[in-house]
């Protein structure tokens, strides 16, 4: 699991391992079943307060993306894939946003953008012929 904490940005660090792993999560980097690293461990590694792990920790178990078993440790949920494609849908329609801004900023109508989406879908499927 790659987590970094930034300071200066003005997300609270509890936040940004929320956030880092909740897209781990969603983008299938962290399956389910899988074992999150202990709260002392973590806290280490990324050099902050046991406290703000453990937070985080509690905000990813009340989202139903971890489940905590009380001896045994902290992991991914079933639950989180209902997360996972929210999450996904978010971060692509982000992207696609942006790309139709940029689009549109060089004079490009959606129908156009459209058929190159789908040229661009055929050119990098698997079974595309060369």
């Amino acid at each position: 699991m790659d987590i970094h904490i930034t300071t200066g940005d003005g997300v609270p660090p509890y936040l940004q391992i929320v956030n880092q792993i909740k897209y781990q999560v969603a983008s299938g980097l962290l399956a389910t079943g899988e074992e999150l690293p202990p709260i002392r461990a973590l806290a280490l590694r990324l050099r902050v307060n046991p406290n703000t792990v453990a937070r985080a920790y509690r905000e990813l178990e009340t989202a139903g993306v971890v489940l905590k078993r009380s001896t045994t440790g902290t992991y991914i949920s079933d639950a989180g894939s209902p997360l996972a494609r929210r999450e996904r849908l978010r971060i692509v329609t982000e992207r696609i946003d942006a790309l139709i801004a940029e689009a549109r900023q060089l004079g490009f109508e959606t129908d156009e953008i459209e058929i190159l989406l789908r040229q661009r879908d055929a050119a990098l499927r698997p079974d595309a012929k060369e």
